[in-house]
């Protein structure tokens, strides 16, 4: 909840298989080599350079998918894209001009441009594509009849002659073993890279025999990188492994077996993770935790993690993006809204200044938190490509590190986990790169850190479904440690309540500035925009059974472990004075409630009184909305004078006394 609260045949250089390999590199120390690339599917072509120069490039991708930029069938469906009119540069996304634009602008960012390349058929049935050409009976601008196979559709994908030269779904299945052909092909390939392309996704791979990609490919001016759509699961004829001498491959085994582990299985298994799976070479694999067609159910299906499944898909892809195998692709989807037909958005991601994400349109899960964080992880450990220190609890909490470069925890358990755990890096203090930034100057962090003590050790206090990752060029230089960080903090909220009623806030950061300014994503990571929490207070019968497991002041209710009654996290009642008349004086001190030195108001004065992490905030600073239970409800709308940002909630300061008022834009803080 956020309440408004906002409540020739030539081998394609790959980037594993350089003398970067993936980071595979020969120099002792990383420099932040790219080594993820991100699918934007069906990003406009002026969407993708905003992003590339606003997020990608900063933020270490190393390239992007784009869908395929040539004319196909008019529709608003998304899969309209894959059935090819012609070879002009004029598609849903935008015309040559505004495609060579963005190729220019990324490039200058440092960010590759990677086509999704239809080779292997052209649309079906008749028509005029998007850029004004007519089409039908196998007749296209670029070719006619006598281009494709004989009419016939795969009905038995152990027939591996039916597989690559009958219709997939009904697409007229091109003849790709043609000089002819492979040439038009060759054609539109050496023109995209005279634009500037750096690499191309063959769709549909498996349905040419791997002597036509040679024959293509033979054509093809340069070296680009090239990776291949396989779908291979096992039990049929035509296997990945055969296409590793044209390019990279995608290893659907990956994606479906991570999906199988993390949705059923036990973490603990995934220390062998890759080649002893039985999964291409590291170096000839693509991998994902999911893409545009298995998300959807289609290619390959499996128990694929979407970004539906929120904190299980950042932890599959914190996996993905830490450990040594592959070279990952991170999806970047909008919400079909469970049509799996569904075209994008009619909304563009970069709306007049607003940045359409994370809501019910566009999903930008490459900017959520814990993958953006992952890259980075990737990217600074590329230099050490092998698991060391691996440490595991049998079941579904693991950590590992890539020698001295860094090291992650998952906790997939509904406990915390916590344990002491050893690793190769140096002592010090290092920002948690899947909730926080390091500064410029490197002095703090935005988010959480993790401290490694002398000898290597980290006492680990990983929350539910949680995680962190830490690397080398992580590393705060500051007098400022973590546990300087904690703070004593208090809260009054003065409203006037009768007995059996109670009072309750929920708060942290509001989620849209988090998402846009900082970094974070709150609506799948429940705890990016709330503030860690321990409860000073343990004395009240009443209010501690609702505090006992609760570890964050959110916007969210009841955590995992804490009473479902605790409508959030739990206030005590207080007054300045306890009237004689009243009979034994009650006090917070003895009572947990009652008459409380802090306190120099009045009566009705609920307190919360708790330690408090401040690197979570923003300036010092976080929002705050009261309940009172059987009573009043829900505060309104809050109006408060010089807040960080705007709200419609309390703002508070972490490390002092606040006092607000129900229902009141009024705030008074003071120092301890």
């Amino acid at each position: 909840m956020k309440m408004k609260m906002k409540i020739k045949t030539k081998v394609i250089k790959s980037l594993l298989t350089t003398s970067m390999a993936l980071g595979i590199a020969c120099q002792v120390q990383a420099v932040e080599q790219p080594t993820t690339f991100v699918h934007l599917f069906e990003w406009s072509w002026q969407d993708v350079a905003q992003e590339c120069e606003d997020y990608l490039g900063p933020k270490g991708y190393a390239a992007v998918q784009v869908s395929p930029p040539n004319e196909h069938i008019q529709g608003g469906q998304w899969w309209t894209r894959y059935q090819p009119v012609s070879y002009k540069i004029e598609s849903r996304s935008g015309n040559r001009a505004q495609f060579v634009d963005m190729v220019n602008r990324c490039k200058a960012v440092g960010v590759e441009i990677y086509v999704d390349a239809v080779l292997n058929h052209m649309a079906a049935g008749s028509g005029t594509g998007t850029a004004g050409s007519t089409y039908g009976n196998k007749s296209f601008p670029n070719f006619g009849p006598q281009d494709f196979h004989d009419t016939c559709a795969i009905t038995d994908y152990n027939n591996r002659w039916q597989v690559q030269n009958c219709e997939l779904v009904g697409l007229t299945d091109l003849n790709t073993g043609a000089p002819y052909v492979q040439e038009t092909l060759a054609d539109y390939l050496n023109d995209l890279q005279n634009i500037g392309v750096a690499g191309f996704r063959f769709d549909a791979s498996k349905h040419m025999a791997l002597g036509d990609i040679q024959g293509v490919l033979s054509k093809v001016n340069g070296s680009p990188l090239v990776f291949q759509e396989v779908i291979d699961q096992g039990g049929e004829p035509i296997t990945s492994s055969e296409y590793q001498s044209t390019g990279l491959v995608t290893e659907f085994k990956y994606t479906t077996q991570l999906g199988n582990t993390f949705k059923n299985g036990s973490l603990s298994a995934l220390s062998s993770f890759g080649e002893a799976w039985g999964f291409l070479p590291s170096s000839s694999a693509v991998v994902f935790v999911d893409n545009h067609d298995n998300q959807r159910g289609h290619g390959g299906g499996g128990n694929v993690i979407t970004f539906e499944d929120g904190r299980l898909y950042d932890l599959a892809n914190v996996f993905m993006l830490a450990f040594p195998y592959g070279y990952p692709k991170v999806m970047s989807s909008y919400d079909f809204h469970g049509d799996t037909d569904a075209g994008a958005p009619s909304v563009p991601v970069h709306n007049n200044g607003n940045l359409e994400c994370f809501g019910s349109n566009w999903k930008c899960e490459h900017r959520w938190s814990y993958i953006a964080g992952g890259v980075d992880f990737r990217n600074n450990t590329a230099d050490n490509w092998n698991t060391t220190n691996w440490w595991d609890n049998g079941n579904n909490q693991i950590a590992f590190g890539r020698g001295s470069s860094g090291f992650v925890a998952i906790n997939k358990e509904d406990f915390n986990l916590n344990v002491t755990l050893a690793t190769d890096m140096n002592a010090g203090t290092y920002c948690n790169v899947l909730k926080g930034q390091l500064s410029a100057d490197a002095k703090s962090c935005s988010g959480e850190t993790i401290t490694v003590n002398n000898g290597g050790s980290i006492n680990a206090n990983v929350g539910v479904w949680d995680a962190f990752a830490i690397h080398q060029g992580a590393k705060i230089n500051s007098d400022v440690t973590g546990s300087e960080q904690i703070k004593r903090t208090v809260i009054f909220i003065q409203a006037q309540t009768q007995s059996g009623q109670d009072m309750f806030i929920r708060g942290g950061i509001d989620h849209d500035y988090a998402n846009n300014n900082l970094g974070r994503n709150c609506q799948t990571s429940n705890f990016e925009c709330s503030m860690p929490i321990s409860h000073n207070n343990l004395q009240s019968a009443t209010t501690t059974p609702w505090k006992n497991n609760e570890s964050y002041l959110d916007w969210y209710g009841s955590e995992v472990g804490q009473s479902n009654a605790a409508e959030g996290t739990p206030l005590d009642w207080t007054t300045n004075a306890w009237p004689s008349d009243w009979g034994r004086k009650r006090t917070v001190a003895n009572d947990g409630y009652g008459e409380e030195p802090l306190n120099i108001w009045g009566q009705h004065y609920w307190m919360l009184d708790v330690d408090m992490d401040c690197s979570l905030t923003v300036n010092n600073k976080f929002e705050v909305k009261a309940y009172v239970k059987n009573g009043q409800g829900w505060e309104g709308d809050i109006n408060q004078a010089n807040t960080p940002y705007s709200s419609s909630n309390h703002v508070a300061e972490c490390g002092k006394i606040n006092k607000f008022d129900f229902n009141s834009n009024t705030v008074e803080i003071r120092n301890f």
